[in-house]
């Protein structure tokens, strides 16, 4: 035991519509919170308008705080594979843009190495009828939580989901 299991850790991920995204995590056993913003973009501080232009770089993204002791990092990247189309390129269903590509942030060498491990896993199960994985492995950058209005959104108006 090196005493940083019970640290809660941050995974960030980027597949569409991000308000499904959040919803697929929420209620998972050892996630200790989400929020929804964009990562991986120029501009600071961008906006939700400013975001869906396409022209500041940012994906849509979930962050989850979980509890590793309680869930695996893997355990999320399940959840993740399983809640888009990870072999549409900057798109999911009728949303379309580079806001909306699949994308896993890592926050530590740890994660990337997890992430690209679980991509070849997905990509050769024939899963997604062995199509090209899209989804991209970047470094976690600096979050950018949407507008209140975005967080817990399907919660606050009564369930819904996202088209893929």
């Amino acid at each position: 035991m090196t005493g940083t299991e019970n640290v809660p850790k941050l995974a960030t991920f980027g597949a569409g519509c991000f308000w499904g995204v959040e919803e697929a995590f929420r209620s998972v056993d050892g996630v200790l919170g989400t929020a929804v913003g964009y990562m991986g973009g120029t501009l600071k501080n961008p906006g939700y308008e400013q975001v869906c232009t396409g022209e500041t770089g940012h994906a849509e993204v979930v962050q989850v705080t979980y509890d590793p002791a309680k869930i695996s990092y893997q355990q999320l990247l399940d959840i993740f594979w399983s809640s888009h189309d990870p072999t549409q390129l900057n798109r999911q269903g009728p949303d379309f843009g580079p806001n909306y590509r699949s994308v896993i942030f890592y926050h530590d060498p740890e994660q990337g190495k997890i992430a690209r491990k679980s991509k070849i896993d997905v990509e050769t199960s024939g899963r997604f009828g062995f199509g090209k994985i899209v989804t991209l492995i970047q470094p976690a950058g600096e979050f950018y939580r949407a507008e209140e209005y975005h967080q817990r959104y399907f919660e606050k108006h009564g369930g819904g989901s996202c088209h893929i």
